[in-house]
């Protein structure tokens, strides 16, 4: 063999084992990307009964996030459309299922005369009150300030309308003849730590959470309250943020302060100004804020809001007459007078036709029928309640570095064919 055919040969054999390498490490990379697209979970691989189409945002603690289209298919949310935000995870709770555990005992403590235990079977027991509300995280739409804030990147689906049935605060206290200490200013509540999980305790001002309409709630939409939503108890406080809510209830405790804790500061706070009425204070976007118990307040009741749940983003709509249909809510403390809607950015404004409401506490249902030419629209809504809150057009105004509250008045484009 010359020397040029042993170099043409050698020449093939690296060639070869050149490819069988890139073969074999394509194959790897094929095999990491399939294990990498395994270990994203789907919404009802991490909480067994959830529908799939739910967002995952988080797996430990459970996050999982609506979506508009499944918010606008129910009157009220299912347990397997309801978004989860959890700060502890129960072991073994991850599912829909009701977490039925008669013994589980709450504590009930702090200021009043005559502390007590009660089970859940002795709750069941009382007399029962059903309240239908808003329930939604103070992060959601996080996602729409700018900059982005730190936290979960909730849309518009860290929300639902469920009905709770439950014991009301005032009821049991009135049933084991408790009175209440005048210092009492704050219920401060602690979710279980069992098999191991993370304390959490969360405080707010009985004159904001009022105790008398406040429950210890056992169910929800009309069946035991599922595990992975605080079964077999939560505090319901309708009107609240979620953070008031807190799931797999241990102890409530009546008391003259704050909790110390971090769920409590500098956790779930917006910034305030002392003595001055606005919801919270501008900061500018971007920001540091050292947060005290004197310079912030806790999120705690839901500010005034409004979704267009039809068309959707994107949507083409066939005919000239569009119905634009939504839901709107505040946090009950007045009731919802109005919600408008543009379709020409802002400049004049159509009182919309609110169909239903659930209560002072939940959805109201509106529709706001348009004659649309064919084209391309940017539709708004906006809702206003009898104390005159309304909602911003530039919901950025209130940036906060925590991302809560959002409020900003909801803009949807769509196509008219």
């Amino acid at each position: 063999m010359s020397e040029k055919e042993k170099a043409l040969l050698q020449a093939e054999m690296n060639r070869r084992a050149f490819l069988k390498k890139s073969a074999a490490a394509g194959a790897a990379v094929g095999m990491m990307g399939l294990g990498m697209a395994q270990q994203q979970p789907t919404a009802d691989q991490v909480v067994r009964g959830k529908n799939p189409r739910l967002i995952v945002l988080s797996s430990r603690p459970v996050v999982l996030e609506s979506t508009l289209e499944l918010l606008g298919s129910e009157r009220i949310t299912s347990k397997a459309n309801l978004f989860i935000r959890n700060n502890i995870d129960l072991p073994g709770l991850n599912t829909t299922e009701p977490n039925i555990q008669p013994g589980w005992e709450v504590e009930i403590t702090g200021l009043i005369d005559k502390p007590f235990k009660i089970t859940v079977d002795e709750l069941s027991k009382l007399p029962q009150t059903e309240v239908t509300s808003v329930l939604q995280c103070s992060g959601n739409g996080r996602s729409f300030f700018n900059p982005r804030p730190s936290g979960n990147p909730w849309t518009y689906g860290g929300v639902g309308h469920v009905t709770w049935r439950g014991v009301l605060l005032k009821t049991l206290l009135e049933a084991k003849g408790v009175k209440l200490d005048p210092k009492a200013r704050f219920i401060t509540m602690n979710a279980s730590t069992q098999g191991g999980a993370a304390p959490y305790e969360k405080s707010f001002p009985i004159s904001v959470m009022d105790y008398s309409s406040a429950m210890l709630a056992l169910g929800m939409n009309g069946e035991p309250l599922p595990a992975v939503h605080g079964g077999p108890v939560r505090l319901v406080a309708a009107g609240t943020f979620g953070t008031a809510n807190v799931k797999w209830i241990a102890k409530l405790e009546f008391t003259a302060t704050e909790s110390p804790g971090n769920e409590q500061v500098p956790r779930y706070r917006v910034p305030v100004l002392p003595g001055v009425n606005l919801p919270i204070l501008p900061t500018q976007p971007g920001s540091r804020y050292n947060y005290t118990l004197e310079n912030s307040r806790p999120n705690w009741m839901a500010n005034i809001n409004s979704f267009i749940l039809s068309p959707l983003a994107g949507a083409s709509v066939k005919g000239r007459l569009v119905e634009i249909r939504g839901v709107a809510w505040n946090d009950g403390l007045a009731p919802l007078e109005t919600v408008e809607v543009s379709v020409n950015g802002g400049t004049s404004w159509r009182k919309a036709i609110i169909e239903r409401d659930h209560g002072k506490f939940g959805w109201y249902q509106w529709v706001s029928p348009q004659l649309l030419a064919p084209g391309e629209y940017e539709v708004m809504a906006r809702a206003t309640d009898a104390v005159g809150r309304t909602q911003p057009m530039n919901g950025n105004i209130w940036w906060n570095e925590r991302g809560y509250e959002w409020n900003g008045i909801m803009r949807v484009k769509f196509r008219v064919t």
